[in-house]
């Protein structure tokens, strides 16, 4: 579940940062917590929302956040290569999770059209 992806990203995510020299900590490592909690936040209500579409639209702008972020991280030299293929590879399963959880309501919105 996207929600658990995200949840382990995240707890991963904040041993990274706490690695991070001091002078990065509190902006770009600070950031990449916030975007990652915020994904677990609107993952997490998603999953009891009515209104899906808009959570999982807000879950979407924080995986790209996040992706950006995280390779900025990646260009400092914040992480190791090791690091970098873990996380894109979170990253991307839990874009490819959203997209598909998007696609499921659409069509689920399309049936009940039709019917």
């Amino acid at each position: 579940m996207a929600v658990q992806r995200t949840y382990d990203l995240s707890l991963w995510l904040i041993a990274k940062v706490e690695k991070f020299p001091r002078s990065l900590r509190f902006s770009l490592g600070e950031r990449l917590m916030d975007r990652s909690l915020d994904l677990l936040e609107a993952l997490a209500s998603a999953a009891y929302a009515k209104d899906k579409m808009a959570l999982l639209e807000r879950a979407n702008l924080s995986v790209t956040s996040l992706r950006f972020l995280l390779r900025m991280s990646f260009d400092l030299k914040l992480m190791g290569s090791d690091s970098q293929e873990f996380a894109s590879a979170k990253i991307e399963e839990i874009g490819r999770m959203i997209g598909g959880w998007r696609k499921s309501l659409e069509r689920q919105k399309t049936e009940a059209r039709e019917q």
